[in-house]
């Protein structure tokens, strides 16, 4: 038997309070009135959003980056990736952090997906894209140590395969990468 679709808020917002305001991410404290009548507390992380790409090589291969992540305790094979600057389009953001990350610019920009990566307490969208016709165009990069690692799309495949790829956008945009082009690859 099917649920009823619920349109309106189940609950009514008291009073918000930001108690964190740092570069990349907000925290603010809502108490709120649930249609019970009980009150309950909601902690929400702000973030503007950001992008992922999976920029794939005329010969089939993918550029992904290695670098080490502090709240991870450990070095992670990404995708590239970057948060949106305040009014930014994605596709702007694209290749901005393209140039950024791996040196390129994409002649071709597809859409994959936009998510959001934990809705539970997170504002953030992340929208994917495949990136093709790639061309060489560096910018500076940011105080980030990070490797430019590049590797047949079917190998990437498989490291999401085995887990050596941990986090979700990555894991996301290489499997549709791999739906959407690296089949044949």
């Amino acid at each position: 038997m099917g649920r009823t679709r619920v349109t309106e808020a189940p609950e009514e917002l008291l009073e918000s309070r930001v108690v964190f305001e740092g570069r990349v991410v907000r925290v603010r404290v809502d108490r709120v009135r649930l249609r019970s009548g009980r009150l309950a507390t909601r902690e929400i992380v702000e973030h503007r959003g950001a992008v992922g790409m999976v920029p794939i090589t005329d010969d089939g291969h993918v550029l992904l980056v290695r670098q080490y992540r502090t709240a991870l305790g450990g070095w992670t094979l990404e995708i590239p990736a970057g948060s949106l600057e305040p009014h930014e389009a994605p596709e702007a953001c694209v290749q901005r952090e393209l140039a950024e990350e791996v040196g390129y610019e994409a002649g071709r920009v597809e859409h994959l997906v936009t998510f959001a990566p934990s809705p539970g307490f997170l504002t953030e969208l992340l929208h994917l894209y495949l990136c093709t016709d790639l061309r060489p165009r560096a910018l500076p990069r940011e105080e980030e140590e990070m490797e430019v690692v590049c590797l047949p799309l079917a190998e990437a495949r498989r490291l999401v395969d085995r887990g050596q790829v941990r986090d979700a956008k990555s894991i996301i945009g290489l499997l549709l990468a791999w739906e959407r082009h690296g089949r044949g690859v």
